[in-house]
Formats: structure tokens, C-alpha cells, sequence
């Protein structure tokens, strides 16, 4: 068995290494590296990809969450709720705007965000008065879009702003509707893990709001009217780079051949696995890009025993994520104790992801569920 690679970027360089390597000789001998016309054209091939009518490209998916809620005013004082189980950039955002998050439990078959239990947190806050409910961020989990139809009728009920982390979700759907298509805002990460990802850090925010679009644009560049040397809000230093478009390119005309490799993976392992661990649930009517693909093990110890059988092995596998966000160290003021989000907390302690990619092989998936199989 060769070397197996949690995400194989090398295997999909090779697929499409005349497309990149063009695009990136083009940005060089143009030598607009900075808002050059690959990113007009990047933008215009989202927007045609998501549904959505306008797009933003920054430079980092925390950018491309954060930008919104600047938009929004985000503010001291004001509550925005947020998955527990997810990565900290989701919550991150909310206190660099100086807000605080309000931390939501999470399903037990999707994994995301408990439509549910934000209902009651919502309710606590009100109850409680010392914040003002403003927003929520629901997070496209393990590339399946969240409970949206919910969310965003929970969301109008209570007057708050939506807003789509879509970072792992891109790819995914809801009926025909796109992620990164969700809420008020929606946003998405390039990092290169990701299931359309860059050659670096690269984002991009969405919505079909034009005066939002319009803000955001302002916001992306140091808060600039109409010209580079007028500010007229507060804003960041946040522009996708040229090269890193060009790069996007290619992977996005490839996008659709890989996700239905991936979706085709995907059932490859839930049909060798799905009696041993519990398997990712897609909800009916749901279609996930299946950016992760990730199990569930019984308990704590069952984890530990698979996956050090799995490195013994030579396979590599990730735990997304091993400490839920209320419980992380940074959060400590807010007085989140274990036990408070039971569901995300259990989660932190069994789930694990395997390898997935664009162009992993059937061997590759058939030795990993065979190592799987005898731990």
C-alpha cells in the first residue's frame, strides 16, 4: 500500500496541473497580483456556482465571517449564537467584534447546530436581559448544510441576522438549494483542506443584499469610499491574491467530478462500516459535499483503540474537534461548565475522521475499513 494521505492536494496537482500551472503563469506575466481579473472572474463563477448575487473574496475564512458582522454592527453587549461543536474561528469572530457567544448544543445525528436548543438559548437570553440577541452562525458541518429551513424561521421569529459558515459545506445542498446560499450572509473558506481550497488562506463572503455587498467591499479594503485614500468606516486589510484565484479556478471547473467522487467514497465506507460505528447521517432531502468523513465511536476508549490501530497501520485520521468551544480555556469568563452542553461534549470525546479526498481509490477506502474492521 503507497503512502495514504489524509488529503491527497499532491494527487489533485497532478489532475490538474496544466489548468494551474497557465492560470499561475498568466498572474506573473500580467503582474497584477493584487485585485486582478481572476478575481472578478473567481467571484462571477461562485456567485453562478452558489446561486447567490454577489461575492466577496477576502483573504482568510475568519475574515469571511467576521466582515458580516462588522457590517451588522456586532457589538459589547450583543448575543450571537454559535454551535459549541465547531472550530473556535466560528466564535472567534463574535469576540472580535466584541460581542459575545452564546454556545449552542448540538444534534446527535447531524452533529451541527440543535435548532432546537437554540430556541431555548434565545429564550435565555431574553429572559436573562443582559445581552441583546443580534445573530446566529450556523455551521455547514462536516459538508452538510445546517437545519436552515429551521434556523432561519427561529431566526426571523426573534429578529435576528443569519449568517452560513460555510467552510465545510460548499459542495453541499439542501433540495437544489446550494451551500453558501443560507441566511443574511453567508460565508467559506479556501484553506487548502478544504473540499475547494487554495495554495494558502484564502475566503470569501455572499449575499443577495446589494447594500451588504456594497459595505462589504468597503470593509475588505481598509473601510475605503469611493477611493483608495477615503475611509469612511473601520474595515480590514483582507483581499484574496490574485495568484490564489487563478489557482481556485481550476478547482472549481473540477469541483463537481470530485464531490461525486467523494460522495461515492463516502457510501464506500458507510457500506463496510456502518455496523461497527455510527456513520454520518444525511438528513432526507439533504445532499453533503462530504468535505470529512467522520465516524462515531462508541465511547472515549473505543476511539483511542481504533485510531492508534489506524496509525499502526499507516493511516492517518483527525479528531474535528476534541474540545467543544464552551469548554475552551479562552472562554472560561463566560462560566460554561461540563455538562452544560452534553451533546457537544460527548461528541468531542468519539467522533474521528478518515481519509477523503477528490481522488482517494477504492483500495485506499477498502484498507482503512479492513484496519477499521479488526480494531
Amino acid at each position: 500500500m503507497d503512502e495514504i494521505k489524509f488529503n491527497d492536494l499532491g494527487a489533485q496537482y497532478h489532475a490538474l496541473k496544466k489548468e494551474i500551472d497557465a492560470g499561475i503563469a498568466d498572474v506573473i506575466a500580467g503582474t497584477h497580483f493584487i485585485s486582478g481579473p481572476q478575481i472578478e472572474q473567481l467571484e462571477k463563477e461562485l456567485c453562478a456556482y452558489t446561486g447567490r448575487r454577489y461575492c466577496v473574496t477576502c483573504g482568510n475564512g475568519t475574515d469571511a465571517l467576521r466582515m458580516p458582522l462588522m457590517a451588522w454592527g456586532i457589538q459589547a453587549g450583543d448575543a450571537v449564537f454559535v454551535p459549541a461543536f465547531t472550530f473556535f474561528a466560528s466564535s472567534e469572530v463574535v469576540s472580535l467584534c466584541g460581542g459575545t457567544p452564546v454556545f449552542v448544543d448540538s444534534r446527535t445525528d447531524t452533529f451541527d447546530m440543535d435548532p432546537e436548543d437554540l430556541k431555548k438559548k434565545i429564550a435565555a437570553v431574553k429572559a436573562e436581559g443582559k445581552l441583546i440577541p443580534r445573530a446566529v452562525i450556523a455551521v455547514d458541518l462536516f459538508g452538510q448544510p445546517a437545519q436552515f429551513p429551521e434556523i432561519e424561521k427561529i431566526a426571523a421569529e426573534n429578529g435576528l441576522k443569519v449568517l452560513e459558515d460555510g467552510a465545510q459545506g460548499f459542495g453541499g445542498r439542501i433540495g437544489e438549494k446550494c451551500a453558501c446560499s443560507f441566511g443574511d450572509a453567508s460565508a467559506t473558506s479556501f484553506f487548502p483542506a478544504k473540499a475547494l481550497g487554495c495554495y494558502g488562506d484564502g475566503g470569501a463572503v455572499f449575499t443577495d443584499d446589494p447594500e451588504l455587498y456594497k459595505v462589504l467591499k468597503s470593509i475588505r479594503v481598509h473601510g475605503k469610499g469611493s477611493m483608495k485614500y477615503e475611509n469612511v468606516r473601520i474595515g480590514v486589510n483582507s483581499r484574496l491574491d490574485t495568484l490564489q484565484a487563478a489557482i481556485l479556478l481550476p478547482k472549481l471547473h473540477a469541483f463537481d467530478t470530485e464531490n461525486t467522487h467523494r460522495i461515492r467514497a463516502a457510501q464506500r465506507y458507510t457500506d463496510a462500516l456502518k455496523d461497527k460505528f455510527q456513520t454520518p447521517t444525511v438528513l432526507p432531502g439533504y445532499h453533503s459535499s462530504f468535505g470529512y468523513y467522520t465516524l462515531r465511536a462508541a465511547d472515549e476508549a473505543q476511539r483511542t483503540r481504533v485510531m492508534d490501530a489506524l496509525k499502526t497501520a499507516g493511516v492517518p485520521s483527525i479528531i474535528y474537534y476534541p474540545c467543544p468551544l464552551h469548554l475552551q480555556k479562552v472562554y472560561a469568563p463566560l462560566g460554561y461548565k461540563p455538562g452544560d452542553l452534553p451533546v457537544a461534549e460527548s461528541l468531542a470525546k468519539t467522533v474521528f475522521s478518515l481519509p477523503m479526498h477528490g481522488y482517494i481509490t477504492d483500495e485506499t477506502i477498502d484498507y482503512v475499513c479492513g484496519v477499521l474492521q479488526k480494531a
